[in-house]
């Protein structure tokens, strides 16, 4: 067997995203209000965990669906910039380019105003066994957002993976209250680890405990469990430990693409065949990089700024 092209291959969501800096309130109807700065970033799990990726070297691709327009050729533009392989991305003449407003306003969390757009199109199909074989580790980012991506499509997709050896990762959107158990019980048991935060764990088990929902998901067939809880940390839940690590204190600037870069990191960690612990030390550090700046992918560590900030700064990881 021919060794894998690529360390990662990062399918679903892509989004352009438009980022305004922090005001100091949302405005009322009617209201204008000034920003220092508003910009054009890529964003979308897949996008935004392929671009941390190839930050830390790593040969990555991206397979999901752009429209026809300005936006797509700058997504596209961008991705190549940053080092993505993107010749499994794909164009839709049919669909603009998914795009997000993330309105940040100062001492607040983040706001999204969200269009599906192309991103509606990609329901996995495409992902070809060739493309998931030349990989080492397959990331689906986006699941749950739209419900064209099946999970007949992704129990096929995971199924290829895991007869080819390939590692596979899950990460979650979820938009609204809905029953995503649904979605989700087909393809848990084929996910190597999955990754969704605190908020989306309620939403979806109708658990406020981190570790109350991850052994739901453990218990659903997932091998191994992390759940991120923004200031407070991570869950990991594997067959033979439960682990919490705390957060590397940092001067917030802007939290979007936080939770991509932790999943970079951690996707890092497996390449690097570190211990879940390391693992999520380096989930951890990639994510406090991540929100120094402005944008989803702006504020990343190189590959030498994570391994020197890892051993500059210590993260208590504690089994519990």
């Amino acid at each position: 067997m021919p060794s894998p092209q690529y360390d990662c291959l990062c399918a679903g969501i892509i989004v352009a995203d438009h980022v305004c800096k922090a005001i100091d309130h949302m405005p009322k109807p009617g209201e204008l209000i000034l920003t220092d700065e508003m910009e054009l970033t890529t964003g979308g799990c897949a996008s935004n965990v392929a671009a941390d990726l190839a930050r830390l070297e790593r040969q990555v691709a991206i397979a999901g669906i752009v429209g026809q327009d300005v936006f797509g050729r700058f997504v596209e533009e961008s991705l190549i910039q940053s080092g993505v392989h993107c010749e499994y991305l794909m164009k839709s003449d049919q669909l603009p380019t998914s795009g997000s407003f993330v309105i940040n306003v100062q001492g607040e969390d983040r706001r999204f105003i969200h269009s599906v757009a192309a991103n509606s199109l990609f329901t996995g199909e495409t992902v070809t066994e060739e493309q998931i074989r030349s990989s080492r580790i397959l990331y689906l980012g986006g699941y749950c957002l739209s419900e064209e991506l099946s999970p007949d499509n992704v129990a096929k997709m995971f199924r290829i993976a895991k007869d080819a050896g390939v590692t596979t990762v899950l990460d979650v959107v979820t938009p609204r209250p809905d029953d995503y158990w649904k979605m989700l019980k087909p393809v848990l048991p084929l996910s190597d680890y999955f990754l969704p935060n605190n908020d989306e764990g309620e939403l979806i088990t109708g658990e406020s405990d981190p570790i109350a929902q991850a052994r739901a998901f453990k218990a659903a067939g997932a091998k191994t469990v992390i759940i991120t809880c923004g200031s407070e940390g991570s869950i990991l839940i594997d067959d033979q430990k439960t682990i919490h690590s705390e957060v590397y204190p940092v001067n917030l600037v802007d939290g979007t693409g936080s939770g991509d870069a932790f999943v970079a990191g951690f996707i890092h960690g497996l390449l690097e065949g570190a211990s879940p612990e390391e693992c999520l030390r380096f989930g951890s550090a990639l994510g406090h990089s991540c929100v120094r700046a402005t944008g989803a992918t702006a504020g990343i560590f190189t590959r030498g700024e994570l391994n020197q900030f890892l051993s500059s700064h210590e993260l208590p990881v504690k089994t519990l």
